[in-house]
């Protein structure tokens, strides 16, 4: 009878990698085979395409596509820059389109992987019945998106609160998370200090839930106090509804 392993508890703890043996000076075959699996769907993640069409048949609101100044994926991998500003069609499709300021306007980015395509649309699902009242801009499915391009976006169609739902950078322990980007008076030229952020949305992580409630919580208060950022500390305690 073999000896009880001690790193199984803590294994069962935690998706990170601990406690993974030896063969000789390697790492055994099973955990390399994993690793390289691990490393080979976080590549495809980067690389892999959204499906907006597919995407903007889920939503119940409408719903307008735009694309950044990165015409392909090579570019904006390689040109963070341009990820962050709309290109020319796409400014002259959102410009006059809004008659009034909106309160909010939620922007689904493709960012550094194909998250969005799991995740974006259950959680907007439990957000937006919760927003009653607001004035909402459609949404904005935006190609080759970095976090920033949700500045120039909510500028262009004068909305209070800009929200930017995107793939996060995978890892090589998930390759699908989801983060929620928020921004009070978006424009462009703000930091990343003038942001909150809501991370690690997907199946191990965050429930779509419990970042529906912080999410909701964090767009009231902002609105109501009328910032973001490092100045809008988010409640230790939230209601999370069952």
């Amino acid at each position: 009878m073999s000896a009880p392993d001690p790193w199984e508890r803590f294994r069962a703890a935690t998706r990170a990698r601990i406690g993974l043996g030896r063969s000789g000076d390697a790492l055994p075959t099973k955990a390399l085979l994993d690793f390289q699996a691990s490393h080979a769907r976080a590549r495809d993640a980067v690389h892999g395409a959204v499906d907006f069409d597919a995407l903007a048949q889920g939503i119940d609101h409408p719903v307008i596509q735009v694309h950044s100044a990165a015409p392909e994926r090579e570019s904006y991998l390689r040109r963070p820059d341009l990820g962050r500003r709309l290109d020319a069609a796409s400014r002259e499709r959102l410009a006059g389109l809004m008659a009034e300021p909106a309160d909010a306007v939620f922007i689904i980015g493709d960012g550094l992987s194909t998250a969005v395509q799991h995740h974006a649309v259950p959680l907007l699902e439990l957000v937006l019945p919760e927003l009653e009242g607001w004035k909402l801009a459609p949404v904005i499915l935006a190609g080759q998106a970095r976090v920033g391009l949700g500045d120039e976006i909510g500028a262009a169609l004068k909305a209070s609160l800009s929200v930017m739902l995107i793939g996060e950078r995978p890892g090589l322990s998930v390759a699908d998370s989801l983060g929620v980007y928020l921004t009070w008076q978006p424009r462009p030229g703000l930091t990343d200090a003038e942001r909150n952020c809501i991370s690690n949305i997907h199946a191990h992580g965050l429930s779509y839930r419990e970042a529906a409630a912080r999410l909701v919580w964090l767009m009231k208060e902002s609105r109501h106090r009328r910032l973001s950022g490092v100045t809008l500390k988010e409640a230790s305690v939230l209601e999370i509804p069952p």
